[in-house]
């Protein structure tokens, strides 16, 4: 299954009506964070509304749970509900380009369990380069109810993932840059290295040079080395590019992919936690 629209298809839906379709935008950057919402202001697609990855996708900081720890889920429902979603409406949400914001939506949505959610691929810088409209029109969307029927087995803590580290059935894996995992760089935290035994999927290779993501036989040729049959636990730095691993390995037909949300910075959190800095 496919959680990606293209700009041909979301262009094709507005134009003719099809069915009732939210866009969402969550463009973001984690070194200025108004700066998302300012380039919403400016411009965006006709009829899309914005979230905030800070605000909107995540919930507040404590000591332990990561650096976007999971947002509590009926505040999260009735913000989607005030913009006019409900489990009938179709999601499409977009980012800058093929960015991990709109995948971190798309999981949110997921977990709550939407069906019908899907990634604009190329983003917004897509949509504009094909010479399609924008606008700074905020949009008037009428209030919905949505009632979350949360996938609690789509998730793991911190104790589930000491766990099954060990265990042959189950695979981490950590979806940040090479240098991170390896500890040779670390712009974000007080320590740089990897969770013991998480093996490295650079969520960044899932997209190709021309923009697209890699689908079908490339995509089954980039996690060949992951058993359909085994469970994987995919985390990254905070919980956010991790979810274009998984939106990527479940439209490969991986049934049993769960996020740890903390993360990283969740587990280097605990000080007695070990880190590693080989490649495993």
């Amino acid at each position: 299954m496919s959680y990606l629209i293209s700009v041909n298809r979301l262009k094709s839906r507005l134009e003719n009506n099809q069915d009732n379709t939210v866009l969402v935008d969550v463009r973001f950057q984690l070194g200025d964070p108004q700066a998302g919402r300012k380039a919403y202001l400016e411009e965006h697609i006709p009829g899309a509304v914005y979230m905030d990855l800070e605000k909107d996708l995540s919930g507040k900081k404590e000591k332990h749970g990561g650096s976007h720890p999971l947002p509590d889920i009926d505040m999260l429902a009735a913000k989607i509900s005030n913009i006019g979603i409900d489990h009938d409406t179709t999601v499409v949400v977009y980012d800058k380009e093929n960015d991990m914001f709109a995948a971190r939506f798309w999981w949110l949505l997921h977990y709550m369990g939407h069906k019908k959610v899907y990634v604009l691929e190329g983003g917004y810088d897509c949509w504009k380069k094909e010479g399609n409209e924008t606008t700074s029109e905020i949009p008037q969307l009428q209030k919905k109810h949505f009632s979350p029927s949360v996938r609690e087995d789509e998730k793991v803590n911190i104790e589930t993932v000491k766990q099954k580290l060990t265990n042959e059935n189950t695979i981490v894996i950590d979806s940040r840059a090479k240098e991170r995992y390896l500890g040779k760089t670390e712009p974000m935290y007080a320590k740089a290295g990897h969770i013991p035994g998480a093996k490295n999927f650079f969520w960044k290779e899932l997209i190709k040079d021309n923009q697209t993501w890699k689908k079908g036989e490339e995509l089954a040729e980039h996690f060949k080395s992951l058993p359909k049959n085994k469970e994987i636990i995919v985390s990254c730095g905070s919980g956010v590019s991790a979810c274009p691993n998984i939106l990527a390995l479940k439209s490969a037909g991986y049934s049993n992919v769960k996020l740890y949300p903390g993360s990283f910075s969740d587990w280097i959190s605990y000080e007695e936690n070990p880190v590693e800095t080989k490649d495993e």
